[in-house]
């Protein structure tokens, strides 16, 4: 009983330990954040997130106004989202036609929640998205992950400061909260708030209620 006593107590202060140590690295990677700047050596491996509507055609003009330095562009999307697709094949398309470099790939993933979903089930259709995620940015290692309110946008950069926890790679999460937001924050601006390194909005009464976010004016 003794023996069975002591093991658990090792396995509680184990876990509390590497506990305490995630909480720690994660906190020392977003006090830093600001000091981090990818391209300084070449391009900028950027991570997309688009969302179905207007987050979409709002991620796609924030795109257009980024030099090509930002190159490759990893586009992640819902695997139920059936137009932002076409937006961003013909967005890349008028890019290649302007003679700007284009290298692009385009990704789906699960849906953390669809639209009117019960947050019970939603708990679970978050952590298959998540699932879904770690694996992918592991593989891109992306140096950036923009994105502007949908769902989806949660667990990619969760991976994406998983990696960084990890030690494998600090990635940059800037959140750029959606131009329809104007008094108060979508459910992913408000988790994002406290994880994004760059927290952007558009209207001064969210700047007002927000003192780590930047305002610097419309930007879609």
């Amino acid at each position: 009983m003794a023996l069975f006593c002591g093991t658990v107590c090792g396995v509680i202060l184990a876990g509390a330990i590497l506990i305490s140590v995630f909480i720690l690295r994660l906190f020392v990677i977003l006090r830093n954040g600001s000091e981090y700047k990818p391209g300084q050596k070449g391009s900028v491996s950027v991570l997309v997130v688009a969302g179905s509507g207007g987050h979409t055609t709002e991620i796609i003009r924030l795109m257009g106004s980024l030099s090509q330095s930002y190159n490759p562009r990893h586009y992640v999307i819902a695997d139920t989202d059936k137009m932002s697709e076409d937006k961003i094949r013909a967005f890349e398309a008028e890019r290649l036609k302007s003679g700007s470099g284009t290298q692009f790939t385009l990704h789906r993933i699960p849906r953390s929640r669809e639209v009117r979903q019960s947050w019970s089930s939603s708990v679970l259709s978050s952590l298959r998205a998540l699932m879904s995620s770690v694996p992918l940015v592991f593989r891109l290692q992306p140096d950036m992950v923009l994105c502007n309110g949908p769902g989806t946008c949660v667990p990619l950069c969760g991976a994406g400061l998983l990696l960084g926890i990890l030690g494998l790679k600090r990635v940059l999460i800037v959140y750029v909260e959606s131009i329809c937001r104007v008094e108060t924050l979508s459910l992913s601006g408000k988790i994002l708030y406290y994880l994004s390194d760059y927290f952007f909005v558009q209207w001064v009464p969210l700047k007002d209620k927000y003192p780590k976010s930047v305002y610097l004016g419309k930007l879609v």
